[in-house]
């Protein structure tokens, strides 16, 4: 059997759901009493992938993306590729905060990834392409091996593992 099997490592979050998550995270904002006059706003850049929450106070700030988070995780999003940044002085008193939103894998922690893959004496070949890491060997086992040792590392990202051929 000369065949080699592969799978690919990539760490994506879907945007249609993170785009539900603000709108279900919006109504119950603007429905909940302890937001009434903090005019809190979560708005998605798409093309920048990241998000901008806004409002009166920094704890409203902070309160607004725990209501995010509550929804986002709801809806199965891996929080773990949510980046916050610092909540900084926007015009007009108001607190303005951006949480960056980080698909694909970069390129340090995919060779962290195949460092640790490496160290584990796995017989299997892995190679960086386009913000995600393939994985190559000549036995599914070796492969399956692979993923639950990447599964169980601690790379600070959601991992998800697809094409596996």
């Amino acid at each position: 059997m000369a065949q080699d099997y592969s799978f690919d490592a990539v760490s994506e979050a879907d945007m249609n759901l993170i785009s539900e998550s603000i709108q279900v995270a919006m109504k119950e904002i603007a429905n909940r009493f302890d937001f009434k006059s903090a005019e809190a706003s979560i708005e998605l850049d798409s093309k920048e992938k990241k998000l901008i929450l806004r409002a009166k106070d920094e704890s409203r700030v902070e309160a607004a993306l725990d209501v995010l988070y509550l929804r986002m995780a709801k809806r199965g999003l891996p929080l773990k590729n949510f980046k916050k940044g610092t909540i900084e002085a926007a015009l007009g008193q108001t607190a303005r905060m951006e949480v960056a939103i980080q698909n694909g894998i970069p390129t340090d922690k995919a060779k962290e990834m195949i460092a640790s893959l490496k160290a584990a004496k796995l017989k299997v070949n892995a190679s960086i392409q386009n913000e995600q890491l393939r994985v190559s060997g000549k036995s599914k086992d070796d492969l399956q091996a692979a993923i639950t040792h990447l599964k169980n590392g601690n790379f600070g990202l959601d991992l998800q593992f697809k094409n596996f051929r």
